[in-house]
């Protein structure tokens, strides 16, 4: 049911509206840099230009700002705007503050090591690549940050239940603190790998660090990742979808039964990153590999809901027929432009999915593992549902919290279809360029795609520039979204600041006791990861697998304190 507008308290108004617009100003150099690696790779153009750059540092801004500073900083902000909505509740202004000014504080001390080209070391930083200490402090400040509000939310929401003995948590609310809770799971070994591994490393305190190690804890953080950034998007499709298509939520317990499952099954997948990876039993990469065909199964029942849900919205706007009804979905009104952010989501996130079915299967990996493919599958994934979904939220929320009419309505329609198309072509170039044996992370144009290289590959050039196509569409796409954006941030104020999202009606809604309380999911969670988790890490550990001196990507020997 609707709530009625909510006015967040100043502070909390400020800090969601600074922790979408400070990211967004990121954004602009994390897109620039995306155009300009598909380009180089394809050969257009010789070098990066601007900020002083390489490839590599140009890649490495590129993923640490869209993957993970962009990302963390709006779920914050979503988090605070979707707890206070739906509980009606105020936050402590001074840990507010606190929380915003880790992340600030570490994505600056981050920005500064990449700009100054400390940090060429891609947004998974393995070692025994080597970045300054202010990366991985920067890291880690962003990432405690990150922290903060969840510990407020979880206080927010105990006081609620006792309030409201009986009565159902927000579904709203349940994904976000599901989404935080998968996170502070997956954090915590990434924590233990940056504090105790890599900053004494790049201090000169340790002299050297375990590559099979580090890469693991990695990985236990890196496609959990996957899911922190997916679940906001499903609250978004859950709750607010529906009530755009003019229909109601197929299934109430369905959604909520989603959400736990993804608490249990989204940490205990990561080995299947490292099926290539030495040092780790076949058997426990088996095992991850079989829990990641699990995990897929909550993303299945939230195909089927969605697509119920916008058939009931298409036959009450009069629809008729077997499949005729998708017609009569709203798909470029302009006044609810957040159904096009979020159905061009879904449909990217259909290639997606199968792409990445073929990534979890041992015998299929070997075929793609490191190559065009996985980008490829990576921009139909995280590029699809969650950026889109992120980029609608972004601009609804700035137009909320600040008063503002959303600035060239038409314009901003028309974005996630652009989007869209560019993400296919730019999938279909890479992906088949990988299939054909070209490596990821690898900048072609100086060999591979260089027709007076020996090492030049006829067969990859027509694919790396078709990548390159599609990025440069990607690319005017996310300037039109710009536009939108910063139109509408210097409009004049036009309303009051309130706050309210469309919230759909539910179709079923049977109050299941079995979903009612994360405890139990939690305990699961923390029970597979042991079982998943422990021995492979024990393993590794116990191997005496010797030390890696650390690498400076510009330089041509390795680091030695």
């Amino acid at each position: 049911m609707e709530k009625e507008d909510f006015t967040l308290d100043a502070t909390h108004r400020a800090v969601v509206l600074l922790l979408v617009i400070v990211p967004t100003v990121l954004l602009v150099l994390g897109i620039y840099f995306g155009v300009m690696q598909v380009l180089a790779r394809a050969g257009v153009i010789r070098s990066v230009p601007a900020l002083g750059l390489d490839y590599y540092g140009g890649l490495t801004l590129h993923g640490v700002v869209n993957a993970i500073v962009y990302t963390t900083m709006f779920e914050v902000a979503f988090g605070y705007a979707i707890v206070a909505y739906f509980l009606r509740r105020s936050f402590h202004a001074g840990v507010t503050w606190l929380a915003f000014g880790l992340m600030l504080v570490g994505t600056l001390m981050a920005a500064a090591a990449m700009l100054t080209g400390r940090a060429s070391v891609l947004y998974t930083f393995y070692p025994p690549l080597k970045a300054s200490p202010f990366f991985y402090i920067g890291a880690t400040l962003l990432v405690v940050g990150s922290w903060v509000p969840f510990f407020q939310w979880i206080a927010a929401y105990l006081t609620w239940r006792r309030e409201h003995a009986g009565a159902k948590t927000p579904l709203a609310v349940v994904g976000m603190l599901s989404t935080f809770t998968v996170w502070l799971l997956a954090t915590l070994p990434l924590a233990y790998e940056v504090i105790v591994q890599l900053i004494p490393w790049s201090l000169g305190l340790t002299s050297t660090v375990n590559v099979v190690l580090a890469r693991t804890l990695f990985w236990f953080f890196g496609h959990p990742l996957v899911y922190f950034w997916l679940l906001p998007a499903y609250v978004m499709y859950y709750v607010s979808l529906p009530k755009l298509a003019g229909g109601k939520l197929y299934s109430d317990p369905a959604a909520r039964l989603a959400f736990m499952l993804f608490i249990v099954l989204s940490v205990p997948v990561g080995l299947h990153h490292q099926f290539a990876d030495p040092g780790i039993s076949a058997g426990y990469k088996w095992l991850h590999g079989v829990l990641t065909f699990c995990v897929a199964l909550p993303s299945f029942m939230t195909a089927f809901t969605l697509a119920a849900s916008l058939e009931s919205g298409a036959r009450a706007r009069g629809a008729t027929g077997l499949l005729s009804w998708w017609r009569a979905l709203p798909y470029f009104d302009a006044e609810r432009y957040l159904f096009a952010y979020f159905f061009a989501g879904l449909a990217l996130f259909v290639l997606g999915g199968i792409t990445g079915i073929i990534n979890a299967s041992v015998s299929m990996n070997n075929v793609v593992h490191n190559t065009a493919w996985i980008p490829g599958h990576f921009h139909t994934t995280i590029g699809g549902p969650v950026f889109l979904a992120f980029l609608g939220m972004s601009v609804f929320l700035l137009a909320q919290l600040g008063g503002k009419r959303v600035r060239c309505p038409r314009l901003n329609v028309f974005v996630p279809y652009a989007w869209t198309v560019g993400v296919l072509v730019f999938s279909l170039g890479l992906s088949v360029e990988g299939l054909l044996g070209a490596p990821r992370r690898s900048n072609l144009a100086p060999s591979y795609a260089n027709p007076s290289s020996p090492l030049f590959q006829p067969s990859w050039q027509i694919w790396s520039q078709i990548g390159a196509v599609g990025g440069v569409i990607m690319g005017l796409a996310m300037l039109a979204y710009f536009v939108v954006f910063f139109a509408t941030l210097l409009g004049s104020t036009q309303r009051a600041a309130t706050l309210s999202f469309p919230t759909a009606d539910v179709h079923h809604d049977t109050d299941v006791p079995y979903v009612r309380n994360f405890a139990p999911w939690v305990a699961a969670a923390i029970i597979l990861v042991v079982i998943a988790y422990a021995p492979p890490l024990f393993e590794i550990v116990r191997s005496g697998v010797p030390g890696a001196p650390g690498y400076l990507p510009n330089s041509p020997a390795p680091v030695r304190p």
